[in-house]
């Protein structure tokens, strides 16, 4: 059997076909192929169009089925992972009556706030894990306050993934992992927060029925089948955020295994089977794509909005028409530390890492007279790496260590600068494997669909091809850069608080 595995994120649309018997993927396209534009109407505002992302799938399935032709009825199943957080609410025609709040939209952070100011610490903390924050269900909120007439119209709201989904099958579904990431959900009840959707005015009928990650959730409707060249009534049988689908799609599914990602957001993500969580907030718990009543699975995930798109802004500012890979080679010319160059890459919304504050990105250390573009080069990459050891020491008080690091072999973890500025800077081995996020939701498919019939048989073509360690030597040179990168934030985020 043949698997679809489809990752939406907000950059692009990735479609994957993969050979489930030998593990080998047949082909992978992406849409478009420059960036899906992100409207920000306000600072801190973060919107996509549903429709784009529906758009943009159909073409990147298009392009995979085009080019394996006939091969493309031997398809027998769809995954989906999607960008996280994101909220879109549709009418009975299920139609978007807006456009999606994204993932780092950060006007509902006021919201979340006075929820946990007016739930209580205590409640939140140990019924939700984390506070309603910058949510899916504070920035439903934020609809119901500043546009009533869209709320009133609401039919349904649900996550990205769900929407796509959607547009697949017509069944209108959600998961329980998604609950959990929208924080609706009561971790010691198992069930939808009353006392959150109480707390909001929200009625619980605007959630789809939830059903678990790896399921079946619906078929292939045939007028869409036929227009992206696919079977007719195949199932859609798995669907995950895409920090948990990076996560699965790294064989990451045990206590104390951590996965790590570095596209336009960077994130470590690791699974334990103990209810912790960080009493401010700053990382995050969630239900794995794993979880059941009988084993508990749950994800830690740290999140830094503002790394990939860092590396991007530089490329599209100084780079002058340069790829990424020629950038890399001339960051790696420049020694560590970048001759005084700092920069603190928070440029993309409020960070969770920083108690949901907004500090916009900086550039430090700047002079004229030494300074050029591979400077601004290295120095994008080592505030990224900086950025994920302040993010893992908080992880560390959550009980999560990262002896080893898994990635996919994708984005920053492309740049051997990054790589090495990453494990030296975390003590942590970083191994890097053939597959992406994609790849992780056409495995999943075969799980959820019950082609496969372990775990351990879905990643039976899952390979290693390369592995970084941290070097002594090198390691005290970077703890010495990043004190200093660590005193510049740590004094603006004093000077944000005056």
């Amino acid at each position: 059997m043949l698997l679809l595995g489809i990752d939406a994120g907000s950059s692009s649309i990735k479609a994957s076909i993969l050979d489930g018997e030998s593990g080998e993927c047949l082909v992978s396209a992406f849409m478009p192929e420059k960036e899906m534009d992100i409207v920000a109407e306000k600072p801190g505002w973060a919107e996509q169009d549903p429709m784009m992302w529906w758009k943009n799938l159909k073409l990147a399935v298009i392009k995979c089925t085009s080019a394996i032709g006939k091969q493309a009825l031997q398809i027998g199943a769809i995954g989906i992972s999607y960008q996280m957080h994101g909220l879109v609410a549709v009418d009975h025609a299920l139609n978007p009556l807006r456009r999606s709040i994204i993932w780092c939209d950060s006007r509902a952070v006021e919201y979340g706030k006075k929820a946990f100011e007016s739930l209580g610490k205590e409640f939140c903390l140990s019924h939700l894990l984390n506070s309603p924050g910058n949510f899916t269900a504070a920035k439903l909120a934020w609809v119901k306050e500043n546009e009533p007439d869209i709320f009133a119209r609401i039919y349904k709201i649900m996550l990205p993934g769900d929407f796509l989904a959607m547009m697949l099958t017509g069944e209108l579904k959600t998961s329980f992992t998604g609950l959990s990431e929208g924080i609706f959900w009561d971790f010691e009840r198992n069930e939808i927060s009353n006392e959150l959707l109480n707390y909001f005015g929200f009625d619980i009928s605007i959630f789809p029925e939830a059903v678990p990650s790896f399921s079946i959730q619906g078929y292939l409707k045939k007028n869409i089948a036929g227009e992206l060249g696919l079977p007719a009534g195949i199932p859609v049988s798995y669907r995950a955020g895409d920090q948990p689908n990076n996560a699965l799609s790294l064989n990451v599914l045990s206590h104390g295994e951590v996965a790590a990602t570095a596209g336009t957001s960077g994130v470590i993500y690791g699974v334990t089977d103990v209810k912790k969580f960080d009493p401010f907030s700053r990382v995050n718990t969630f239900l794995h794509v794993n979880h059941s009543s009988i084993n508990t699975r749950l994800g830690v995930l740290l999140c830094i909005n503002g790394t990939g798109i860092l590396n991007s802004w530089v490329r599209k500012t100084a780079g002058n028409g340069l790829s990424y890979n020629e950038m890399n080679n001339m960051a790696a010319k420049v020694k560590p530390g970048s001759e005084g160059v700092i920069i603190l890459p928070f440029g993309n919304g409020a960070e969770r890492i920083l108690n949901n504050k907004n500090i916009d990105a900086k550039i430090e250390g700047l002079n004229f007279n030494i300074h050029n573009q591979t400077h601004l080069f290295r120095a994008a990459q080592e505030g990224i790496a900086f950025s994920f050891r302040y993010g893992l020491d908080i992880m560390k008080e959550t009980g999560i260590e990262a002896e080893i690091m898994r990635a996919g072999n994708a984005n920053m973890f492309l740049s051997p600068v990054f790589r090495e500025v990453l494990a030296n800077i975390t003590g942590s081995v970083i191994v890097l494997y053939n597959t992406d996020g994609s790849l992780g939701a056409a495995r999943g498919a075969g799980i959820g669909c019950g082609f496969f019939k372990s775990e351990k048989e879905a990643f039976s073509g899952l390979k290693t091809v390369g592995v970084t360690e941290p070097d002594a030597n090198m390691t005290k040179c970077y703890n010495e850069v990043y004190s200093t990168w660590k005193y510049k934030l740590e004094e603006t985020l004093r000077d944000n608080l005056k």
